[in-house]
């Protein structure tokens, strides 16, 4: 069998993202399809390589690895689901061992779900996709393959990771959160210079492909100014309570109309393209989900200034996302939480662990420390609850509420 579709970069980030590393390879030789999602530029297609490159260690012959990227030319004739079944059926024609399939950004293959169900039918194969889609699992795919696939989902770099690509020690660094609050986490820009204007021009490039392509075409939007609006909207009230009517309210304070339902086709049409994540909103004493008033994060930091310029007045909205990501990280749901008067800025959940967090820049004053705690204490359960800010030093606890420093909240897990 001759491996014409692999191609191997000459350049390659050597730096693995050993914790997604780790939990694909614990699957790895399953009978699933192992799914990573996430948005462009976040580091799929590098971790597809380091999965390569990890099972060559273990054994596996190149010649059994079959790699394609879609965003290459290279593969536009391989764009729909027949035409890219009977190139891979052709080059794994006579194989005697298992075959591993790498397939990145494969939402732009015309009804793709179809070839992977039947390369799961039809060959020995371990099958590894990427995709820049949050559709990607509400396709036909999830009901052809129920319960045969696990979805990985990639974030841009943690803060911990953050350090780790600059060559620092994992210890607080209040020069590097800054640059980390500026820049935000997609691996790239550790290969450019650390100029502001060449980091903010690359992350301009990301912003660009990533709402064309993956907004704009796909969701076939005429109305890119009004997009852009709603998204410039959304990054400006990070830590703000959102509604459709809240939006298109500030619409019309500048002179666009727009009906509610419009703001949430494009809001979910951006949720799709892994732009931004929204968190629902919890009623902690009546334990259900409300339907209404969400809040929304952006998937990376470096979005936001790179188009709207850094603000320090906007860092108390910076530091809430950057929770939120974190916990996301870390595989809990995360909700917004209303307990009765007081609003709690995360309640999150894995498995039966429950964790309620207050995120604060600073508790400069005994009015702002009486706000962060009392809407912590004032919930009626035993479940851990958490105060982080900037502070380098606070009391370490009040009514069952801990403090944590907010670096080291990132940076221990």
């Amino acid at each position: 069998m001759v491996a014409l579709l692999y191609v191997l970069d000459e350049v390659r980030v050597v730096i693995p993202r050993k914790e997604y590393l780790e939990r694909i390879m614990q699957v790895s030789d399953t009978p699933v399809v192992k799914i990573i999602t996430g948005i462009r530029r976040s580091g799929k297609s590098i971790l597809l390589r380091q999965i390569q490159d990890e099972l060559k260690a273990r054994g596996v012959r190149i010649s059994s690895i079959v790699y394609m990227n879609f965003e290459s030319l290279i593969y536009e004739p391989y764009l729909h689901y027949r035409a890219l079944y009977d190139r891979v059926m052709s080059e794994t024609a006579g194989s005697k061992s298992r075959v591993y399939l790498f397939f990145d950004e494969i939402q732009d293959v015309k009804e793709w779900e179809k070839a992977i169900r039947s390369f799961m039918v039809d060959l020995d194969c371990d099958i590894y996709i990427t995709g820049s889609n949050a559709n990607l699992l509400s396709s036909e795919f999830a009901t052809f393959l129920a319960g045969r696939y696990l979805e990985l989902h990639l974030y841009p770099l943690s803060y911990r990771e953050f350090l780790t690509f600059s060559g620092l020690p994992i210890e607080s660094n209040l020069k590097s959160f800054q640059e980390y609050l500026k820049y935000g986490g997609f691996p790239g820009i550790h290969q450019m210079t650390e100029d502001e204007n060449t980091r903010y021009d690359y992350i301009k490039g990301i912003f660009n492909t990533v709402i064309l392509k993956d907004v704009v075409q796909r969701n076939k939007i005429r109305d890119t100014d009004l997009l852009e609006r709603i998204l410039y909207f959304v990054m400006d009230n990070l830590d703000s309570i959102i509604s459709a009517k809240k939006i298109a309210d500030f619409l019309r304070s500048q002179g666009r109309k727009m009906s509610t339902e419009t703001i949430y086709v494009y809001l979910r049409a951006l949720e799709s393209a892994l732009v931004i994540y929204k968190a629902r909103r919890f009623d902690i004493r009546g334990k259900r989900i409300l339907e209404t008033q969400e809040k929304y994060y952006l998937a990376d930091l470096g979005l936001k200034h790179a188009t709207l310029g850094f603000r320090d007045a906007t860092i108390p909205g910076l530091l809430e996302n950057i929770v939120y990501l974190e916990l996301k990280r870390r595989g809990f749901e995360v909700y917004v939480g209303k307990n009765d008067l007081f609003e709690v800025d995360f309640v999150a959940e894995r498995k039966d662990e429950r964790l309620y967090i207050q995120v604060a820049y600073l508790l400069s004053s005994e009015k702002t420390i009486d706000r962060e705690y009392r809407a912590l204490s004032s919930i009626p359960d035993h479940y851990p609850k958490l105060v982080v800010s900037m502070d380098p030093f606070h009391s370490a606890s009040s009514n069952g509420v801990r403090w944590l420093n907010l670096e080291h909240y990132l940076l221990n897990l």
